[in-house]
């Protein structure tokens, strides 16, 4: 289960990180962003028994999120990133520790980045497609599904994404 849930946590880490050869940077406003994310996971394995004394130590809104998750409930987390042209090309490098994946890129423009990826992991693999639109300068939304294909257990995976810029100021958020 913890291995499930890392390779699905890696794979929507590692499609923030894109090779930057044949994709234009979306033309979104430098500044401080807030991204809400849905996501449901479908096919999970059932988990391990989790110790009482475990869950009795995890924070009720994170041992919600867990079991909402286990139950295949969409969860969603809301949190907020400070945007800029430089982060935006650095981040469009698809990340070297990450398995093997590949990717193609089927649209890239300034406001629509589509693609299909392919990754291979020690026991695991997954297919899918991801795509992300800028609705205005201050505006993205996105979804992505995958297929995962963790020792020999299918399990879907689908993210929903919308993003709203909160202004230039970025404070202390990185």
């Amino acid at each position: 289960m913890r291995n499930n849930l890392f390779l699905a946590l890696s794979i929507l880490g590692s499609l923030a990180l894109w090779a930057a050869d044949n994709i234009t940077l979306l033309n979104v406003k430098e500044g401080l962003w807030e991204r809400t994310m849905t996501r449901s996971m479908k096919g999970m394995p059932a988990p391990p028994n989790i110790p009482p004394d475990a869950l009795a130590k995890m924070p009720p809104e994170q041992r919600a999120k867990l079991e909402a998750m286990m139950k295949g409930a969409p969860t969603t987390d809301v949190h907020r990133e400070c945007i800029t042209k430089e982060k935006l090309a650095k981040d469009l490098a698809f990340n070297p520790t990450r398995g093997n994946c590949t990717r193609t890129i089927v649209n890239s423009t300034a406001s629509k980045l589509e693609m299909k990826f392919h990754c291979e992991e020690k026991e695991s693999s997954s297919d899918g497609t991801f795509l992300v639109e800028v609705i205005g300068s201050d505006n993205v939304k996105g979804t992505m599904h995958a297929v995962i294909n963790a020792n020999g257990h299918p399990m879907n995976m689908d993210f929903s994404m919308s993003s709203k810029y909160l202004g230039a100021d970025c404070g202390d958020v990185k």
